[in-house]
């Protein structure tokens, strides 16, 4: 997989022929210099009023944090009207066109999403050009909450862990939506087994090359020779497993099932070569 190749500038929208931004209030915190791959993120603080006709080029999730606001939109030829008040999510894909009026103030969260962010996330097991998903508004739906503010956060610390802990958040989104959202679903059956030494050391090469610059997910699963979504889901099962170990009533035999391994001499190899110790020995040193 190439560098930067679904790069998203910020959340905008096609009106009247032109990219322009999707809200007209600028953002009070913005993922713009972080240059995520296949994301980007906006926090607005909004006024009443409307925001006219417009056309989605990318998938867009609304989280709404604040305000209590009667809302107006239409899609579709029909216009709808109701209350939404925090923790109000929407989820409104490519190609969706609507208008939209609030009739308050409020501030909200707002993903876009690359749409080849999702085929490529779910790449081993989709097989397909494109994914689409279902229009939803009032959506309550606390994985994507959730999910939006760990990204907010991240980027209101300044991305502590460099670009890979977002880019791995919005694959597990991705993966999550195509999952949940898509009008023909999508399963993607969690990743069994860990990296093939051959395929680690192709990582560690890549990145000691790469010292000079902040690798992108989509650059190390594709040096692996994996999917975004399979090598981070190996990686979230690692930090699983350090974070089990540290319970002493647990096994590690117990660690080992809690983690989706096959068995414990199967848990231990993988852990070994992803940590440089056996589980015992990460245990004893903590």
């Amino acid at each position: 997989m190439g560098m930067r190749t679904l790069q998203v500038p910020g959340v905008e929208v096609f009106r009247d022929g032109r990219l322009v931004p999707l809200l007209p209030t600028s953002p009070i915190l913005s993922s713009e210099d972080v240059r995520w791959e296949g994301l980007a993120l906006e926090e607005h603080s909004t006024t009443p009023g409307l925001i006219p006709d417009h056309e989605h080029p990318t998938h867009v999730l609304h989280l709404q944090t604040s305000g209590a606001v009667w809302v107006e939109w239409t899609t579709g030829g029909h216009t709808h009207s109701e209350f939404h008040g925090p923790g109000t999510v929407y989820l409104l894909p490519r190609g969706s066109q609507h208008r939209f009026l609030g009739e308050g103030p409020s501030a909200r969260v707002v993903v876009a999403l690359h749409p080849r962010l999702l085929t490529q996330a779910l790449e081993e097991t989709a097989h397909r050009e494109d994914i689409e998903l279902t229009e939803q508004w009032n959506l309550s739906d606390r994985h994507i909450g959730s999910t939006l503010l760990a990204l907010r956060a991240d980027v209101e610390d300044g991305l502590p862990a460099g670009r890979l802990y977002g880019e791995s958040l919005g694959t597990a989104l991705a993966v999550y939506l195509g999952r949940r959202y898509a009008a023909r679903p999508v399963n993607a059956p969690p990743a069994r087994g860990g990296l093939p030494t051959y395929r680690l050391r192709r990582v560690l090469d890549y990145i000691a090359a790469h010292l000079d610059r902040d690798p992108s997910l989509a650059d190390l699963a594709g040096t692996a020779g994996f999917s975004p979504h399979h090598f981070a889901e190996l990686g979230q099962r690692i930090e699983r497993a350090k974070r089990l170990l540290r319970d002493r009533a647990r096994t590690v035999l117990d660690v080992a099932v809690l983690t989706g391994f096959q068995n414990q001499s199967h848990f231990a190899r993988v852990f070994r070569r992803a940590v440089g110790v056996t589980p015992t020995r990460y245990r004893r040193e903590l």
